[in-house]
C-alpha cells in the first residue's frame, strides 16, 4: 500500500506541475496573441486543446485525492461499488481507481 501511496503522490505532483503550465499558457505568460490573424487562429485552437487538457488534469487530480482519502481510511483496495477487493493488477495500471473492473463497466 505504501508503494501505491508514493506512486499516487508522484503522479499528483506531476499533474500539479502540468496544471501550472496549462494555467500559465491560458494567462499568456509567454506573451500576447500574435498580430497575424492566421497565427491568432492557430493560437486560439491551441487554447481549446489546452482547456481540454487542463480539465482532464483537474479530473485526474480529484480522482487521486479520492483514492488517497480512501487509502487513509483503510478502504484503498476495496471497490466502492461492490465492496470486493480491487484486483492488484488494476491498481498497478490505474493507481487512483476506486472501483473494480466489474463496477467500472456498469
Amino acid at each position: 500500500m505504501t508503494n501505491r501511496i508514493a506512486e499516487l503522490e508522484t503522479l499528483k505532483a506531476d499533474l500539479e506541475a502540468r496544471l501550472a503550465r496549462y494555467e500559465a499558457h491560458q494567462r499568456r505568460e509567454t506573451g500576447a496573441l500574435d498580430k497575424d490573424s492566421e497565427e491568432q487562429a492557430t493560437q486560439t485552437q491551441n487554447d481549446e486543446v489546452v482547456d481540454s487538457l487542463e480539465q482532464e488534469t483537474r479530473t485526474e487530480l480529484v480522482q487521486i485525492a479520492r483514492a488517497l482519502d480512501r487509502i487513509n481510511n483503510g478502504l484503498g483496495d476495496e471497490c466502492e461499488g461492490c465492496g470486493e477487493a480491487i484486483d492488484p493488477r488494476r491498481l498497478q495500471v490505474l493507481p487512483y481507481t476506486t472501483v473494480c473492473v466489474n463496477c467500472a463497466g456498469d
